[in-house]
């Protein structure tokens, strides 16, 4: 039996004592394999941007057991950790440094982990992610949304991770700006044989995105579909009914992106 390239067992994620205590996730477990795309879906609150934090460490767990490649994780994570394992944020402005230039913001990671090759890594990153050397000196506040979100993704892949874990990578973007992302996603994904980890509300950018999704519901696992059963609109649980429902034009939405 091949060894998931992501594997959850009974996570459970906590913040805050005694009466204000919140079970952010509560024993959740799901297991990828290499090369799958695989979704988490859900309200805002539902657990599932947790989740990727307690696979990269930023929280730690209140109890459970998380896997990559077979290897269970310490807490904290160690370097060779971050060479296997990057993350796209919401967020693409508030996740570069503003005073750092793409050229530097490329750098960091070879410096921090020591890699060499400087010059064709970030020629690679940059052409993998259709920007051409002219962006190399220019400050976030010098790029459009969808730049630099793909300076992020250039950012992530740098380091040659075989698992992206993605939050929301395009709920801060325009319609037509997120379609070019997902795409450009799509085709790294699939020439890198990348195993991705997305979360998102929208179930357009799931379908369009993952292989399977989980919905989870005030940090508890719902229901696990497959792509077909989401674009049949065919889910049998009642929630993940309400989701659609709630999802307004995403018929229409879904045949735009795609």
């Amino acid at each position: 039996m091949t060894t998931p390239a992501v594997e959850i067992s009974n996570l459970t994620v906590e913040f805050g004592e005694g009466d204000k205590k919140l079970k952010a996730v509560e024993d959740l477990n799901l297991s990828i394999p290499s090369g799958e795309s695989f979704g988490l879906v859900g309200e805002s609150g539902s657990g599932k941007s947790t989740v990727l934090r307690a696979i990269c460490g930023l929280v730690e767990p209140k109890s459970g057991t998380l896997r990559i490649n077979g290897e269970t994780l310490a807490y904290p994570r160690n370097s060779s950790f971050y060479q296997s394992v990057q993350m796209v944020f919401q967020d693409p402005y508030g996740s570069l440094h503003p005073k750092h230039t793409v050229d530097r913001t490329l750098s960091e990671p070879l410096a921090i982990h020591k890699l060499e090759g400087r010059e064709t890594r970030i020629r690679r990153a940059l052409a993998e992610v259709g920007l051409d050397e002219s962006f190399r000196f220019r400050y976030p506040h010098q790029l459009s949304g969808g730049q630099r979100q793909r300076i992020s993704i250039a950012r992530a892949l740098i380091l040659e991770p075989a698992i992206l874990l993605l939050d929301e990578p395009t709920s801060a973007l325009d319609a037509s700006i997120q379609a070019e992302i997902l795409n450009l996603l799509e085709r790294l994904q699939k020439q890198r044989s990348l195993t991705f980890l997305l979360v998102s509300h929208d179930l357009a950018v799931v379908s369009h995105m993952c292989d399977r999704l989980l919905v989870m519901q005030f940090g508890k696992s719902v229901e696990l579909l497959d792509r077909e059963s989401l674009q049949q609109l065919s889910p049998e649980h009642q929630y993940t009914h309400e989701l659609l429902e709630a999802s307004k034009g995403f018929q229409k939405k879904l045949t735009t992106v795609r």
